[in-house]
């Protein structure tokens, strides 16, 4: 089933609008996870739309929150998200960073108790379009708590995203969007909807032992995610939790957590404030078509470069629909039928 995005949004929108957001914060929401679909990120779009409602009615997340200003100097801020949307609680992040790095230069925000903060490269992608660079490390103090350390067979840690940014002028954002965990639970959700198995080396069931049963993960009792790269990715992942975690406040990952909570470390750089100006934006240039020069392994698969598949994906999803399961939109509708949408928004994204 494939939807057009443009309805899809308002749809969305309207479901956050009706269960009290403020509009601008109810389009916030629709738009990002739209934008994540869009992206090819399925695990962090519209099948999202169901469990913040959940959250919300569950006193978990809060909405039409504002940033709470903690500490704050020229280019630092220690912020708390007071448990508001993510997506709402995200742009007020890089709004602020953007503000300090473009004074200064740089700028470093610390933000703990935020809901879940979607798709971080979105707020890369945000930051480049200011010509900024930027890195982000995200954590959650312990209800998400899914991944083993290595040689571990019980969660300890985080799925802790690191998402980097860097703009090249004339070219598509270079964004790194990744999890230090072989995959993000929301894809564990997305093949779970769809009946799909998902690839090995991902989880573990509640015994500890390889699945590649999206089911067995979320058992009762609940299974476990793997590192990526063994121990190379657990050494990320404890690295992301002691900056996103222990840094803002947040709080590492640890038992008893019964909401998420994230914490995230956002560093921001405007490049144009460094005496290398007229050799940053070349040189980047360069090294792209450098790597991009390779020799495929395979013939027609080029070789690509961070952020090219989002670039690919949003274009092939704009022109042609985004496809969700039969699940996730029936989902969607009983959320919407719920806090009593209406039915003619549902029609239109069925009928566009």
């Amino acid at each position: 089933m494939r939807f057009p995005h443009g309805p899809l949004r308002r749809l969305v929108s309207g479901i956050f609008a009706a269960n009290g957001s403020e509009q601008s914060e109810a389009e916030l929401i629709g738009d990002h996870l739209v934008e994540a679909n869009l992206a090819g990120h399925d695990s962090h779009g519209v099948i999202r739309t169901p469990i913040y409602i959940q959250w919300l009615r569950n006193g978990d997340v809060v909405a039409n929150r504002q940033l709470k200003i903690i500490h704050e100097m020229d280019s630092l801020a220690l912020v708390d998200g007071q448990q508001g949307y993510g997506q709402s609680i995200g742009m007020q992040i890089v709004e602020l960073g953007l503000k300090k790095c473009q004074r200064h230069g740089a700028a470093v925000v610390a933000v703990r108790n935020s809901g879940h903060l979607g798709r971080i490269g979105h707020w890369a992608e945000l930051a480049a379009d200011a010509g900024c660079v930027s890195l982000h490390f995200v954590n959650t103090s312990g209800k998400g708590m899914f991944v083993v350390p290595a040689g571990g067979v019980e969660p300890r840690l985080s799925v802790n995203p690191v998402t980097i940014g860097v703009p090249v002028e004339g070219r598509p954002h270079i964004i790194l969007d990744i999890a230090a965990a072989a995959a993000a639970e929301g894809k564990l959700k997305v093949a779970r909807n769809a009946g799909n198995l998902v690839p090995d080396n991902w989880i573990l069931d509640a015994n500890g032992q390889p699945t590649s049963d999206p089911n067995a993960f979320y058992g009762p009792p609940m299974g476990a995610i793997l590192p990526i790269a063994g121990h190379k990715g657990y050494g990320l992942s404890f690295m992301v939790e002691l900056l996103a975690g222990a840094l803002t406040g947040n709080g590492c990952s640890q038992k008893g957590k019964t909401r998420l909570e994230q914490g995230m470390l956002s560093i921001f750089v405007d490049p144009s404030q460094l005496p290398v100006q007229n050799f940053f934006g070349p040189d980047a240039a360069r090294y792209i078509d450098f790597v991009k020069s390779c020799k495929p392994a395979t013939a027609g698969n080029p070789v690509l470069v961070p952020g090219e598949v989002e670039v690919e994906r949003r274009q092939e999803r704009t022109d042609n629909g985004i496809e969700l399961d039969n699940k996730t939109w029936q989902q969607i509708v009983a959320s919407a039928q719920e806090c009593g949408v209406s039915q003619s928004l549902i029609d239109k994204v069925i009928k566009s």
